[in-house]
């Protein structure tokens, strides 16, 4: 017995390796149709880089599974290509599985609904009470709604294998509790669990921001696969990072915080109700509250400047307004201080900066220099490339899906032992 131990475990480690093995190629054959779309399986092996056994094996298995389908090249073509037998592309199944993701914003929430296939089917945005005393009802009204946009399409929920939910601020991974949000009220109290039991459907939830970090990678994953940031500035000061080629959120769901990461201890009064963080100097509200000097004790929630006024006081500091300028110069310095602490700690290859306050970053750019030169190494500092990337308004959508099609490519359908997929519906035939 005790010579047979040794060699049991050893089978069941060789076991183990080759479903490893196995998961891992089915996942790159499924991330590789979806990045590239429909291809041959010789095509598929060039790109993978898998023998054409592997390739033979892992295809034959996807499409009696329903996750794949075939067509003939030479029927896309507009003349045949040659004589003989057509080639024969792979694609995903559109109809394999649906995703709605959810983006929660102030009193509203928009519904996303895409196929395995990556399109986007429809979005739709719809009002829900996010604060006051309705608050509380927000996952049952959120759990019906969903239920009834699926229904009207003919979706059941059993096509859905998860559902991912973006929303503004810090969310505690281990319970699901949202810890703090500029547009949400905490009485909503934990959204991934409840509304997982209420719809029997696994839920996650994540930062918007963490989102748009998401899109880029997915959208260029060459160029956003290593150590990046991108920084959201409007209304409010968001980050998403990535680190070694995957997102990052901390133990508990709130790492990357910088927006309310301390710039000046006991400065200006921020929107989380302390002082001195980064955002109270460069968003919105805190350039206007410096440009009109109003008391830096003044609630953020009661200084509400829109698009156009904003515009206004960029279109007064180009136009040379002394105190405006002075206000831009303060908020680009307090964003270069806090990127160089940044930089300093993770040294990323490139940092992204997008959002509304992008349109005035000339005014703040001398003193974002200014609190680079200052805060880092000369040396160190040049190694980060800095971009400025004018805001997407469906960025964050982008994130939400490519995040959730990602994990189905990877810890769902890479497994054999996945809930089974109903075949593709064929058109009725035409005439």
């Amino acid at each position: 017995t005790s010579l047979a131990e040794p060699f049991q475990s050893n089978v069941l480690q060789s076991k183990a390796d080759t479903e490893l093995v196995r998961r891992q190629n089915r996942g790159l054959v499924l991330e590789a149709l979806r990045r590239e779309g429909m291809m041959a399986r010789v095509e598929l092996g060039r790109i993978t880089g898998l023998s054409p056994a592997t390739i033979s094996a892992i295809t034959a298995d996807l499409l009696a599974e329903n996750l794949i389908v075939t067509a003939a090249i030479d029927d896309k073509a507009e003349r045949p290509i040659g004589r003989g037998r057509p080639r024969v592309a792979l694609s995903l199944n559109a109809e394999a599985a649906y995703v709605p993701g959810v983006k929660i914003s102030l009193n509203s929430v928009t519904l996303l609904l895409a196929d395995y296939s990556g399109h986007l089917v429809e979005t739709s945005r719809h009002p829900i009470p996010t604060v006051g005393p309705e608050a509380p009802e927000f996952v049952p009204r959120l759990a019906a709604l969903i239920r009834d946009e699926l229904g009207k399409r003919g979706i059941p929920l059993r096509q859905v294998p998860v559902i991912p939910v973006a929303i503004p601020g810090v969310v505690d991974r281990t319970t699901g509790r949202l810890v703090w949000s500029p547009t949400v009220s905490v009485d909503v109290g934990a959204v991934p669990g409840p509304l997982s039991e209420a719809l029997g459907v696994p839920v996650s939830m994540t930062n918007d921001v963490d989102m748009m970090a998401q899109a880029l990678n997915s959208r260029d994953p060459k160029r956003f696969g290593g150590t990046f940031a991108i920084i959201f500035i409007a209304y409010g000061i968001g980050m998403g990072l990535y680190i070694n080629g995957r997102l990052f959120s901390g133990a508990f769901g709130s790492g990357a915080e910088f927006g309310h990461t301390n710039h000046i201890p006991g400065g200006p009064l921020c929107r989380c109700g302390r002082r001195g963080c980064v955002e109270a100097y460069v968003a919105d509200y805190a350039i206007y509250r410096s440009v009109e000097r109003l008391p830096p004790d003044e609630p953020p929630a009661d200084i509400d400047p829109d698009a156009d006024t904003m515009a206004k006081l960029e279109e007064r500091a180009r136009s040379g307004d002394d105190r405006v300028r002075a206000a831009y110069h303060q908020a680009g310095l307090a964003l270069g201080y806090g990127l160089s602490r940044l930089m300093g700690i993770i040294n990323p290859e490139r940092v992204v900066l997008t959002g509304r306050g992008v349109a005035a970053f000339d005014l703040m750019r001398e003193g974002f220099q200014a609190g680079i030169e200052e805060g880092l190494v000369a040396e160190i500092g040049r190694m980060t490339e800095i971009e400025v990337l004018s805001p997407e308004d469906d960025l964050v959508d982008v994130g939400i899906l490519a995040g959730a099609l990602q994990r189905l490519d990877r810890e769902v359908f890479a497994s054999s032992d996945h809930e089974p997929v109903a075949p593709r519906r064929r058109p009725p035939p035409k005439g």
